[in-house]
C-alpha cells in the first residue's frame, strides 16, 4: 500500500460509498406502478442521497461509486456538481449502464419499486477504485449495506474502512437493507423491507467491529445482528462493536445508544419525531442520516443530531422525490424555529419558498442579457421596410450569434427569446455556454394581462427545458383602478403557482411609467402589493428609476419580503445608449440590481437594415455585438469591474 498523497484532494467531511441510480418517480399519486403515465427524474440510491443531503446541510461531501458512460451517468455527475458534492471519487464505467429505479406512491407508506440493476455500474465498484489519497482527504466514510452483497464491492468498502481507520477517521455504517438486492426477493418486491437471512447477517456482522456509528431501522438492526427482536439485536451489536447505535423508528423518531444496552429499549437518548403526514417513505432514512451526520460531525450533542435527523426525515416523507426534496440548512433551521401549521410540509408556502430559493440550479450573481423576445416591434419593422415577417426567426438567430460573440463563454451573459419567432434562436442559444435564458409568456401589450398562447399556462410550461426562466411583462401601476389591479394580480398569482408547480424560475417585469406617474414610491408600492399576495418571483425586471432613493426603497421592499430573491435587472424601453449608461450608474449603490436585459437599443438598427436588405448577416451580427459590448462594458464599469 503506497503512502497517501497529502493535499491531492480538497478536504472533505464525509465520503459516501455505494449505490448511485436514477430514480424515476411516478407523478400520479395513488396509482399502481402499472398505471403510471409520467415520471419525475432524480438522483437516487442511499449513498448518493446522503451525499446530496449532507451537502445541502453544509458538509463537504463526496460520492465514491461508478456510473455508466451515458446520459444517465452524466446526469448524476452533473447533478452532484450542482449540489456541491465532490465527484472526485465518481468513476465512469464504460462497460455498464447506470442503475435505474422505477417507483410510485400507491398509498400511504406503500411505494412499489422496480430496481433495474442487472450488472449495473455501481455494483462493479472494485478495490482499485478506492484511492488512498482520496480517502485521506475526508474525516469520515459512510459504507452501505447493499455493497457488502458482492465480493468486489465488499472488498472495495473494506479497503475504504481500513484506510479511514488507519488515519483515525470515522466509519459510519448505514445498514440500508434491500432484500431483493441480496437476491432474497423477486424483481417485483423492491419495496420489501425485511427477509431474514443467516447469510446476510453473517456478512454484515463482520463489518460492525470497525464502525464508529451504526444506523438502521428495527428490521435493519435485526438483519445486521441475526437476532429476532430489536432489543436482542441491539445487545448483539453492542457485543461486537462499541459504535454509537442509532435506531430509526419512523414517525416515533429515533433512539441513540452510546453505551451499554439495558433491558429497556427506551433507555437511550430519545429523539422525538415530528407530526407529519406520511406521503412517501422512500428516501426518508437517507435524509435522516444526512441530518444526523450534520450534527454528529459538527460536534453537536446526540440530542441535537437526533432532532436534526428526525426533522430531515420529516421533510422527506412529506414530499415525493428523494434527494431533491431534502432540506437545506436554512430551511431546516427555519422549520425548527417556526414549525409549520401544515402536517404536509409540501403545502407550507414559507418553507417551500426557502427550499426553492436555496436549491436553485446555479448561482447567477450578475446578469447581462440581450433581449430579443420582441414580437410586435419586429413585426412593425418588417411591415415598415416591406419585409416578410417570416424572416424574423432568421434575424433572431443572428441576435444569438451576436450575444455569443460578446459573451465568449464567460459567466454572466444571457438572453430573452420568445416562442413565436424564436424557436430556431433557442436551438442556436443551446449551442453556447450562456448562463440564463428567459422566455416571455404574456400577450404583447395586453392590459389586463393575458397569456400569449393559452390561458392554461401550466400546461405550456411542462414542455420547457428545466433551466428556462419564465418572463412575464405586466403593465401594473399601484394607482390603477381596483378591478384592473385585482384581475392582474390574480393572473400573476396563477403564473407564480404554475411556475413553482412545474419547477421553473420566474421573472416578473413591471412597467408602471406608461400608465401613471412614476416617482420614488411607485415601484416600491407595486412590489409590496404583489408580495402581499405571496408572489415571490426569482427576478424582477424594472424600468430605470429617477433617483438613488427610489432604488433604496425598492431594495428595502425586496429584502424585507424575500431575502432570497435573485435580484433586479434593468429594462431598456428603447432608450438611447447614453441614457442607459446613466441609468446603470444610478444603480451603483443598489446591490439588489444585478444586471440588465436590453433589446431594441441593441438590435433595432440591425433589424431595420437587415430586414430591409441593406445589411448582410455578418454585418448585422457585428453591429449588434458592438452595441451589446458597449452596454456590458458600461454596466461593468458602473460596478467597478472590467470585462474578463
Amino acid at each position: 500500500m503506497g503512502e497517501a498523497v497529502e493535499g491531492k484532494y480538497p478536504p472533505l467531511d464525509v465520503i459516501t460509498i455505494g449505490r448511485a441510480s436514477v430514480d424515476l418517480y411516478g407523478q400520479q399519486i395513488g396509482s399502481r406502478l402499472e398505471d403510471i403515465a409520467s415520471f419525475a427524474k432524480s438522483v437516487g440510491g442511499c449513498p448518493a442521497n446522503i451525499s446530496v443531503g449532507t451537502a445541502r446541510l453544509g458538509l463537504r461531501s463526496a460520492l465514491l461509486t461508478r456510473v455508466g458512460d451515458e446520459q444517465m451517468g452524466r446526469f448524476i455527475r452533473e447533478q452532484l456538481r450542482r449540489e456541491g458534492v465532490s465527484v472526485d471519487g465518481l468513476k465512469t464505467d464504460k462497460e455498464r449502464l447506470t442503475a435505474l429505479v422505477l417507483l410510485s406512491v400507491e398509498s400511504e407508506g406503500v411505494s412499489p419499486m422496480i430496481f433495474y440493476r442487472s450488472d449495473c455500474a455501481d455494483m462493479a465498484l472494485a478495490e482499485e477504485d478506492i484511492d488512498e489519497a482520496f480517502i485521506a482527504s475526508a474525516r469520515s466514510v459512510v459504507v452501505t449495506g447493499t455493497h457488502f452483497s458482492r465480493p468486489n464491492t465488499d472488498a472495495a468498502q473494506r479497503k475504504a474502512i481500513r484506510l479511514m481507520k488507519a488515519r483515525g477517521g470515522k466509519v459510519v455504517f448505514d445498514i440500508d437493507y434491500r432484500p431483493n438486492l441480496w437476491g432474497l426477493a423477486g424483481h417485483a418486491e423492491g419495496f420489501e423491507r425485511y427477509v431474514k437471512s443467516e447469510r446476510v447477517s453473517a456478512q454484515l456482522k463482520t463489518v460492525l467491529p470497525d464502525c464508529d456509528l451504526i444506523v438502521g431501522t428495527e428490521e435493519e438492526i435485526m438483519i445486521a445482528s441475526g437476532a429476532d427482536d430489536c432489543l436482542s439485536a441491539l445487545k448483539t451489536i453492542r457485543a461486537l462493536s462499541s459504535a454509537t447505535i442509532v435506531l430509526k423508528r419512523g414517525a416515533k423518531g429515533c433512539i441513540v445508544y452510546d453505551g451499554p444496552i439495558s433491558d429497556d429499549l427506551e433507555d437511550g437518548i430519545v429523539g422525538k419525531g415530528f407530526p407529519i403526514e406520511i406521503y412517501n417513505v422512500l428516501g426518508a432514512g437517507d435524509a435522516f442520516m444526512s441530518g444526523f451526520l450534520r450534527g454528529w460531525l459538527g460536534g453537536e450533542s446526540f440530542a441535537t443530531a437526533a432532532t436534526w435527523a428526525n426533522a430531515c426525515g420529516a421533510f422527506a416523507v412529506s414530499r415525493l422525490l428523494c434527494a431533491p426534496e431534502y432540506p437545506t440548512f436554512e430551511e431546516l433551521q427555519f422549520f425548527l424555529k417556526h414549525g409549520s401549521k401544515h402536517l404536509a410540509l409540501r403545502k407550507d408556502e414559507a418553507i417551500n419558498h426557502i427550499h426553492w430559493a436555496t436549491t436553485r440550479r446555479r448561482d447567477i450573481p450578475s446578469l447581462m442579457a440581450l433581449a430579443c423576445d420582441h414580437r410586435v416591434q419586429l413585426e412593425d419593422v418588417a411591415a415598415r421596410v416591406g419585409a416578410d415577417a417570416a424572416r424574423i426567426p432568421d434575424f433572431k438567430v443572428l441576435t444569438v450569434k451576436a450575444a455569443a460573440k460578446v459573451a465568449a463563454g464567460r459567466d454572466g451573459y444571457g438572453m430573452l427569446i420568445d416562442e413565436k419567432y424564436g424557436r430556431d434562436a433557442m436551438f442556436e442559444f443551446a449551442r453556447h455556454p450562456f448562463v440564463w435564458l428567459g422566455r416571455p409568456v404574456e400577450l404583447p401589450g395586453s392590459r389586463p394581462l393575458r397569456f400569449e398562447f393559452s390561458q392554461d399556462i401550466g400546461s405550456q410550461l411542462t414542455e420547457w427545458p428545466v433551466d428556462h426562466c419564465i418572463k412575464c411583462l405586466c403593465f401594473y401601476h399601484p394607482d390603477d383602478p381596483e378591478a384592473l389591479k385585482v384581475e392582474q394580480q390574480q393572473k400573476l398569482r396563477a403564473l407564480f403557482e404554475a411556475a413553482r408547480k412545474v419547477g421553473r424560475e420566474l421573472l416578473v417585469e413591471i412597467i408602471a411609467g406608461k400608465h401613471g406617474k412614476l416617482d420614488d414610491t411607485t415601484i416600491p408600492r407595486a412590489l409590496e402589493e404583489l408580495y402581499a399576495l405571496g408572489i415571490k418571483p426569482d427576478w424582477w425586471k424594472l424600468e430605470p428609476q429617477a433617483s438613488a432613493g427610489a432604488w433604496a426603497k425598492i431594495e428595502q421592499v425586496i429584502v424585507k419580503n424575500d431575502p432570497w430573491c435573485r435580484g433586479v435587472v434593468l429594462l431598456g424601453l428603447e432608450a438611447p445608449q447614453d441614457e442607459l449608461v446613466a441609468a446603470f450608474a444610478a444603480t451603483s449603490n443598489a446591490p439588489i440590481v444585478k444586471g440588465f436585459a436590453v433589446g431594441r437599443t441593441i438590435f433595432i438598427n440591425a433589424a431595420e437594415q437587415w430586414l430591409g436588405g441593406r445589411m448582410s448577416d455578418d454585418e448585422a451580427v457585428a453591429d449588434m455585438a458592438a452595441r451589446f459590448e458597449q452596454l456590458t462594458e458600461a454596466w461593468l464599469a458602473a460596478r467597478g469591474r472590467k470585462a474578463a
